[in-house]
């Protein structure tokens, strides 16, 4: 396990002794499994009570100096020396060390390791039927199974929460894009529109008023020629009279003469 903590950041480091020191405050049991207790930070190994420690072998200064340090992480027994006896420890033998009622670490004993004596399948219904039973007190208890709603899934559900707020947001902010756009685009036509009323309103006044004057053109020639012709009726009317006087005039003297 060494190599776990080498060269690690003390901030690592430090986050986790804080989480080893949360999990032990709340009755939950940390276990690190490694050759030598060296392999382990002071900050972690100080927060671990129950030991066992199996033989060592010290071949050379350095291995020597990890059995000192595994026999001096045990409370120290009168009856033997830890040192050497982990040196002296065979197969299924380990120095061993756990706290007692009070929490506090017990002498360092030499024991016996029994092999796994659990099944390695799953328990059978009989199996589960007398732990249950042998542990009626705590089945009324915990027995019933609470799903409870971890941090986990509140987060996951706020997350969730604002995600479709968010979304709904830029649907709505979409949305008011597009209506202030159809809104411009009609006020854009309106304004064509007004335009293009008006330049046909301009253009009809105007062909009005051609029209008009037109009409009022044609008046002034129809009013002239009933003139002209009034004045030319009333020509003829004094050059008839005229000239019948005039004959009458030219008549009377000639025959007038010659009565003399």
């Amino acid at each position: 396990m060494n190599h776990l903590f080498n060269d690690m950041p003390s901030e690592l480091l430090d986050k986790i002794v804080q989480v080893v020191k949360l999990i032990r405050s709340k009755g939950v049991g940390v276990y690190f499994i490694t050759q030598s207790p060296s392999d382990i930070p002071d900050e972690v190994l100080a927060q671990l009570s129950n030991r066992i420690q199996h033989g060592l072998r010290a071949y050379t200064p350095a291995e020597q100096k990890a059995v000192r340090a595994a026999a001096q992480s045990f409370r120290e027994n009168p009856a033997f020396k830890s040192e050497d006896v982990i040196l002296e420890l065979g197969t299924g033998e380990a120095l061993v060390s756990f706290l007692n009622e009070d929490g506090q670490p017990e002498i360092v004993e030499r024991a016996k390791i029994l092999p796994p004596q659990c099944l390695m399948a799953a328990a059978s219904d009989e199996a589960v039927k007398a732990a249950l039973d042998g542990q009626a007190e705590l089945m009324v208890k915990y027995g019933e199974a609470i799903d409870r709603e971890s941090a986990f899934e509140q987060l996951e559900e706020a997350a969730e929460e604002e995600a479709e707020a968010d979304k709904l947001a830029a649907e709505r902010e979409a949305l008011e894009k597009e209506k202030a756009e159809f809104e411009a685009k009609k006020a854009k036509e309106a304004e064509k529109a007004a335009a293009k009323a008006e330049r046909e309103a301009e253009k009809a006044a105007a062909k009005a008023a051609r029209e008009a004057e037109r009409e009022a053109e044609r008046a002034r020639q129809k009013q002239q020629e009933q003139m002209m012709k009034g004045i030319g009726k009333l020509a003829n009317s004094i050059l008839g009279t005229f000239g019948r006087e005039a004959t009458r005039q030219i008549t009377r003297n000639l025959f007038g003469g010659r009565r003399r």
